[in-house]
């Protein structure tokens, strides 16, 4: 299967998705800035506050993390 990347204005975008769901040979990968991509990534990173608050997931304070910079 071949890949290609376009670069669409967003006043089109709605317009050209239409279209290109029209044709079955079509398969379509949203990108991270689809709504629900983006509602997806908010509750898991949510979840991981939740586990890092309960222990259960380990964490790097800032300095440590500026520090591996």
């Amino acid at each position: 299967m071949k890949q290609i990347i376009l670069n669409i204005p967003e006043n089109k975008f709605q317009f050209f998705m239409e279209l290109v769901k029209s044709f079955d040979f079509v398969q379509i990968e949203a990108d991270g800035d689809s709504k629900k991509a983006i509602l997806s990534n908010i509750k898991k990173g949510l979840e991981e506050v939740k586990l890092a608050k309960q222990g259960k997931l380990k964490t790097t304070s800032a300095k440590d993390f500026l520090n591996e910079l």
